[in-house]
């Protein structure tokens, strides 16, 4: 008996209040909006293609906010991956761009790993640093101008395309979402990114080499946030600069607000996942009650402030 009420004292209640809300909001748009085709299989399945990429970014920074670490740079990595990928694919063919922008997410992972690991530089301000250098960087490369791909087979594979009848964006969704739960959960990497976000002290004493670690949790990063800059020039049919310029707070939205904690060690990547999905209806629930931006900016940052506040709450209980 006293086994079975440490176990549910144990249990962290944080990790349940992303589901209790996301049916709550679903099933409130789905009442509000019930004469204006929210709960249809074309919308939801809308949303879920929407929030490929942000769920896909989310997966990474859930190892880097467990390491105890925090990637800011991800908005503009997108949008350089998508511009490098774009205009090699003017020349070349479709591997050869799709490697150019998850080469260039990965190179810049990597040099946010190097002053974050060894350097010892904090990554809120490398990270930081990168995202003012990338944004100039992603307006330099084309001068502000969109870069076009009329690549079919690359739109097809990381936009509008399907196989067997299944979207390309929702195949991209469950094969990063399983990929990601699995090295998380079940691999002795994603034991000792744990480790380290508990104590990196205790971590680096039973021998996990601390710096490899967190080096690795940047590059993951980068090469997420590059894979979704793919994925929306794919279903974009072009790149811009402006790709994944907002997407910063919302992704960091979704990992919190899906169980992960800002001070490291504890996360789920389910969780992300799910968040991220609520940050979707959020945002179509809000767009078909026919709110302006301006609205929608307020009310969506309302609720994601609340459910933070609240998320955060229960893990300090």
């Amino acid at each position: 008996m006293a086994g079975k009420l440490a176990q549910l004292r144990s249990v962290d209640p944080s990790q349940y209040i992303v589901y209790v809300g996301f049916v709550l909001i679903l099933i409130g748009f789905s009442i509000v909006l019930r004469d204006d085709g929210f709960l249809t299989t074309r919308n939801l399945l809308n949303i879920v293609q929407q929030t490929t990429p942000v769920t896909i970014m989310a997966v990474g920074m859930v190892f880097v906010l467990t390491a105890g670490e925090i990637d800011l740079s991800i908005g503009p990595i997108v949008a350089v991956s998508a511009l490098l990928a774009s205009l090699v694919l003017r020349e070349s063919f479709w591997p050869l761009g799709a490697a150019v922008g998850l080469l260039a997410g990965a190179a810049i992972g990597a040099v946010n790993g190097v002053l974050v690991a060894y350097v010892r530089l904090p990554s809120f301000l490398v990270t930081l640093a990168t995202m003012g250098f990338l944004s100039g960087v992603a307006r330099w490369i084309t001068d502000l101008q969109s870069v076009p791909i009329t690549n079919d087979t690359f739109n097809a594979i990381f936009g509008a395309g399907s196989l067997f009848g299944v979207p390309s964006l929702l195949i991209w969704t469950v094969a990063i979402v399983l990929v990601g739960h699995f090295f998380y959960h079940e691999t002795r990497y994603g034991a000792h990114v744990h480790a380290i976000g508990d104590s990196a002290h205790s971590a680096r004493a039973v021998g996990i080499k601390v710096d490899r670690v967190r080096f690795s949790v940047m590059v993951l990063s980068g090469v997420a946030a590059g894979l979704a800059g793919l994925l929306y020039a794919g279903r974009l049919h072009g790149a811009r600069y402006t790709l994944g310029e907002t997407d910063l707070l919302t992704v960091i939205a979704a990992v919190i607000v899906g169980g992960t904690r800002l001070n490291g060690g504890v996360g789920t990547i389910f969780g992300a996942l799910i968040g991220s999905l609520l940050m979707g209806l959020l945002n179509n629930g809000l767009i078909l009650m026919g709110l302006s931006v301006s609205e929608q900016l307020m009310v969506r940052g309302l609720i994601i402030l609340a459910a933070i506040a609240l998320t955060l709450r229960e893990a300090r209980r």
